[in-house]
């Protein structure tokens, strides 16, 4: 996954640690742009905030957990009890419709939280160090994403998952969302990651076999569209902790986890 502009969303990070809670509906701008004319928020108080949004604590083996009692875990809580009282009611529509319902999540901070690996290397990406921390299928979950995944195969909708995890990562994410409980339609059909090397021809627009411009916006919209489109399903909801994991259509609702480490463009 392509991590860009870390500790970039300085105003929406701020927000989010002063206990916004990203909610249901469409994505909407919600922050402001890299380029300022006045002071930007000190780096040195974002991270403190952060934390303690968080409530970053390193556990018995030095791993870096968010607290269970944090503004971010209830923030989640109030997010999860929306989705899945709107999921029921959105499913049983779509049932007595004879339609499809599906639901789409992301994985990266919608389902694996990668806080400790934010804190280990000061909110910076590096490509190496990201796919060895992914490939130790070690992170824990997102509080309360495993059991929406349930929840939502529980009701009968169809569980899809839309990642800028590379393909290469495919097992790796399979046995992480394993222990964390989101056993649910983890085969090929179901999980899309990116493949530079073999991309699928509904990408084609922007990707062909070994030549990848695909935006997020343009590779995760694309691949909802596949899913309603050539799949046969209506994606009631689409889960993400960025904007760009929501942006481009192709889900009757969104919504957007609370991530004030990093922004994805």
């Amino acid at each position: 996954m392509h991590k860009s502009l870390r500790i970039a969303a300085l105003t929406a990070a701020c927000t989010v640690a002063a206990g916004a809670l990203y909610g249901a509906g469409a994505a909407t701008a919600g922050q402001s742009t890299a380029n300022s004319t006045r002071e930007p928020y000190n780096i040195g108080l974002l991270v403190k905030d952060i934390d303690t949004y968080y409530g970053t604590a390193a556990d018995a083996d030095g791993v870096y957990q968010a607290s269970p009692t944090s503004q971010y875990a209830k923030d989640l809580a109030r997010l999860d009890k929306d989705a899945e009282r709107y999921v029921d009611r959105a499913a049983r529509k779509a049932h007595r419709k004879g339609q499809k319902p599906a639901v789409v999540f992301d994985i990266d901070d919608t389902l694996l939280l990668s806080l400790d690996y934010e804190k280990r290397y000061n909110y910076t990406y590096n490509s190496a160090t990201w796919a060895a921390y992914v490939n130790r299928a070690d992170r824990p979950g997102v509080f309360g994403s495993a059991e929406l995944v349930r929840y939502a195969q529980q009701k009968g909708v169809e569980v899809f998952y839309n990642s800028g995890l590379n393909e290469a990562q495919r097992t790796a994410a399979v046995e992480n969302l394993k222990k964390i409980g989101a056993d649910v339609n983890l085969d090929a059909g179901h999980m899309f990651l990116k493949d530079a090397a073999n991309p699928p021809s509904y990408l084609s627009g922007c990707a062909t076999p070994g030549s990848w411009t695909c935006t997020t916006v343009q590779y995760k919209s694309g691949t909802r569209k596949h899913i309603e489109k050539d799949l046969g399903y209506d994606i009631i909801a689409n889960f993400g902790d960025q904007y760009s994991d929501l942006d481009g259509g192709h889900a009757d609702r969104t919504y957007k986890l609370p991530n004030p480490t990093y922004f994805v463009s």
